[in-house]
């Protein structure tokens, strides 16, 4: 049986960020024009991370995904994938990568075990890509989708932030462009949480919003019944295309969140919104035993009772989840730090 936290939200779900480091500077996540990075001696070797894994295994996870910061700039990934997909008890292993690398390396993460893959793109139009990303690098990124969705891996889906004033109105285009893919897209509201400085209510778009747009274009959207505890309300076309929205911001689904992130240097975050982790790279290098660190990942998560995005949505002025000053003071609330 899964640890159990205050709330009953089992352990289930694991984050491993590989990296703090992005090649990519999107506007909701990294605005600014310098960062403070995790010192390189303190990012967990491969076998940490797969020792870290075997430990929260025996307490129930058997979903990983690996994140970044930019995952696929960490060197000889496949090897970690090849690791970690060697696990039996392991039920599902994915990575969500922005793209700009998947082209050349899709083939060897399918090749070492890699079972889905997410791929960030919030717009289908070079120059808004550029001036969100301030990178020009939008054309990698659609041949990376493309490359990926040739290689077999068991699930290809697309993330999409979605920001009033930014690429609200490219929803449909976007639900067209994943039908040539076969990768079903997910829209994500723009949330207030790590590196997004600048966010502002006013910026985000709703799921009813996005909803009502979609039906305009498609005709009747029907929602997909199902038991999940992932984080996109899944709803189905007239035609039987699927999409998800995510609706963090509106409507949190704290209730049943079995996520945590485990960082690159070894700092394990219980919520997206948490401010404090616990260090398990620490006691691992200490030559902490397998019964030690689960001692510690078991009292950690059974003391759990963060909800932070509904402790967000009643707020009655909001504002970005942590100001810049305080980013650079500890950069583990960076998103781009503890994965998304």
């Amino acid at each position: 049986m899964p640890v159990e936290d205050a709330y009953a939200r089992p352990l289930r779900n694991l984050r491993v960020s590989v990296t703090d480091r992005c090649n990519l500077r999107c506007a909701y996540c990294m605005p600014e024009e310098d960062y403070v990075w995790l010192p390189r001696e303190q990012i967990l070797h491969f076998e940490e991370i797969a020792k870290l894994v075997d430990v929260f295994l025996d307490l129930g996870v058997d979903k990983v995904r690996l994140t970044g910061g930019e995952p696929l700039l960490r060197r000889n990934l496949p090897r970690l994938v090849g690791m970690l997909a060697a696990k039996s008890r392991l039920r599902d292993l994915a990575l969500t990568t922005n793209g700009v690398l998947l082209a050349e390396r899709a083939a060897a993460l399918r090749a070492a075990g890699l079972h889905r893959i997410t791929v960030s793109l919030d717009t289908l139009r070079s120059a808004r890509a550029l001036a969100l990303t301030r990178r020009d690098t939008h054309a990698q990124v659609l041949d990376g989708i493309r490359v990926a969705a040739a290689t077999g891996f068991a699930s290809l889906k697309i993330d999409t932030v979605v920001m009033r004033g930014v690429n609200h109105d490219e929803l449909v285009d976007l639900l067209e462009f994943a039908r040539t893919v076969a990768a079903e897209i997910r829209f994500i509201e723009y949330m207030d949480v790590g590196g997004a400085t600048r966010w502002s209510m006013d910026q985000v778009v709703g799921r009813d919003e996005m909803l009502a747009a979609i039906t305009r274009r498609y005709g009747r959207v029907a929602p997909i019944i199902e038991e999940s505890s992932a984080p996109a309300d899944r709803y189905r076309l007239p035609d039987g295309t699927t999409f998800g929205i995510i609706a963090s911001t509106t409507a949190p689904f704290c209730a049943r969140c079995d996520r945590s992130r485990l960082t690159a240097d070894g700092t394990w975050y219980l919520c997206l919104y948490g401010r404090q982790g616990i260090d398990l790279r620490g006691p691992l290098r200490a030559g902490a035993s397998a019964a030690e660190l689960q001692a510690l990942i078991t009292g950690g998560w059974r003391r759990r009772t963060d909800r932070g995005a509904e402790d967000r949505l009643g707020l009655r002025e909001r504002a970005p989840f942590v100001p810049k000053s305080q980013l650079k003071q500890d950069p583990h609330l960076e998103m781009h730090t503890r994965g998304g």
